[in-house]
């Protein structure tokens, strides 16, 4: 693809990826129920819509970092990275979707190796710009010299080595995106770091990271994993403890976010911040999910011989998420800054875009699924919670059938405890009660 923007006119279709215009290959089917499943990496210029959620949160993120100041300062500006960016659908949804009001503080840089791809992202972006004009004049990198690329109306454009271009400015917003295993880009992105940053680190070697691929996981992540009801969440905590120890080497710590396994992959979101002393303890934070005999797990930092046996690990034992930042993450904000307006959807139709009443509610459905139960789990994942399976608890209760969740849910708070439904294609609840008081309610229940 060279030359001038041709927009619809190039061979392809158009498709709405929350209300950002996205010009798809010839050869891609068009993502009209929006899969949820894995999609085969078929050459540059591909989307992958199975992430799609991803960077619907990753949008709300950043317009919360910019718009609470949890960042970087009131009023000053955020410097962001997506190093991997491939088409730059994420890039350009940060561009787009962000209200009015940030957009002028927001710095946007795009990274890949992959000349192809760059240049469907400008294509793209010149064809379908975003309504906010924003222009920032080129800042030195880090060893002072004017950074190599092309401002492309709000983007800046890059072609690098991820691990150079990571390096050479000081971000305070970086996304690790790549295909398979963050691992080789891990330390780069910890290093190319401001002194207070935030990382967003995404993984789709989920057979390494779950203990499915046992010497994957080992070779990988240095960890043994159990291939069981509580893999996905092992998964999670894997990422975040490689995360949290690749911080330690270079003087920093994590505080988590954010952090899912969503289908196909592990994504994280951590703040990153330098204190040598708070690096010091990452190991209070290190340790094993241990199985119990009777059903549901505890964690310890030094598993026996024995425990290791019936344990997954090493891994991040502590909270998961941000009570304050995730409980904004509600459906209706996702819609307010994501779903497109009836004439954002007018104006792309004048483009070639084909946007019928079943087109706009899988996309709505799409954005509230993007973060269903997050805003309702986010205390509880904030803190020390047990993690349970509803399908689990009539065996592990000595019962016919589990009660509803929601009725589950009652019991518990009328006793006392907190308990919430977590994202995941699976029925899995947190609560803080302990496990004897859930196995009591359920018998209560069942009868």
């Amino acid at each position: 693809m060279t030359g001038e923007p041709e927009g619809a006119k190039s061979p392809g279709h158009l498709w709405l990826e929350g209300r950002t215009l996205v010009h798809l290959r010839e050869d891609q089917e068009r993502p009209t129920h929006m899969p949820r499943g894995p999609a085969k990496r078929t050459g540059p210029g591909f989307l992958n819509p199975a992430m799609a959620p991803a960077r619907t949160r990753s949008v709300m993120l950043l317009a919360d970092a910019l718009e609470h100041d949890w960042l970087v300062k009131p009023g000053h500006d955020l410097r962001a990275l997506d190093a991997l960016c491939a088409t730059g659908v994420r890039v350009r949804r940060w561009r787009n979707e962000l209200p009015d009001g940030v957009q002028p503080r927001l710095r946007i840089a795009a990274n890949d190796l992959d000349i192809f791809a760059l240049d469907w992202l400008k294509r793209s972006h010149g064809a379908f710009p975003p309504k906010i004009t924003v222009g920032h004049a080129l800042e030195d990198d880090r060893y002072e010299r004017i950074p190599e690329g092309t401002m492309e109306n709000g983007i800046f454009v890059m072609q690098n080595d991820a691990r150079i271009a990571l390096m050479e400015a000081a971000y305070q917003w970086v996304d690790l995106d790549p295909f398979g295993s963050p691992v080789n880009f891990l330390d780069s992105a910890i290093q190319g770091l401001a002194r207070i940053g935030f990382l967003e680190v995404t993984a789709t070697d989920t057979a390494a990271l779950t203990g499915s691929s046992a010497s994957s996981q080992q070779r990988r992540y240095g960890a043994k994993g159990i291939v069981d009801t509580y893999a996905h969440d092992d998964g999670v905590r894997v990422l975040l403890g490689l995360v949290a120890t690749t911080a330690a080497r270079h003087d920093r710590f994590i505080e988590p976010v954010l952090a899912l396994f969503d289908g196909h992959h592990v994504r994280v979101s951590v703040k990153v911040r330098r204190s040598k002393e708070r690096a010091s303890d990452v190991m209070d934070m290190m340790g094993w999910r241990i199985r119990e005999p009777h059903g549901g797990y505890r964690f310890v930092q030094h598993p026996t011989p024995e425990e290791v046996e019936r344990g997954s690990g090493p891994m991040w034992v502590g909270p998961l998420w941000n009570k304050d930042i995730a409980g904004r993450m509600t459906e209706e904000r996702a819609l307010a800054l994501c779903s497109p307006s009836l004439d954002e959807v007018e104006r792309a139709r004048t483009h070639g875009l084909e946007w019928d009443d079943a087109d706009q509610e899988y996309s709505q459905r799409e954005l509230r699924r993007s973060v269903r139960y997050i805003a309702g789990a986010a205390d509880l994942m904030s803190r020390d919670h047990l993690l349970l399976h509803i399908d689990d608890l009539p065996n592990m209760a000595g019962v016919t059938h589990a009660p509803k969740l929601e009725v589950l849910f009652t019991s518990l708070r009328e006793h006392g405890h907190c308990a919430a439904r977590v994202p995941d294609i699976d029925p899995f609840f947190v609560t803080d009660a302990p496990l004897e008081a859930v196995l009591e309610r359920v018998r209560d229940l069942v009868g």
